[in-house]
């Protein structure tokens, strides 16, 4: 996916601790660190992608701390 237009939310400025998601994938929402762009991708359901950004908006999903991971459910 290394082709892909890769794009950042337009609240994260210029910080570089971000979550990219690429456009125009036909049934998927490919993820990815900004800090490592040859790293790893995740490819999500547009369904799954769509549920998790609701639940951020609502406050149904916390923020991990900082620079810690997030707990366990």
């Amino acid at each position: 996916m290394r082709e892909a237009n890769w794009r950042k939310s337009s609240y994260s400025g210029h910080q570089t601790d971000c979550v990219q998601i690429a456009d125009g994938i036909v049934g998927a929402v490919p993820v990815r660190d900004s800090k490592a762009p040859d790293g790893p991708t995740l490819a999500l359901r547009p369904a799954a992608w769509a549920a998790f950004i609701s639940g951020l908006k609502s406050g149904g999903v916390p923020p991990a701390a900082s620079g810690g991971t997030p707990a366990a459910a």
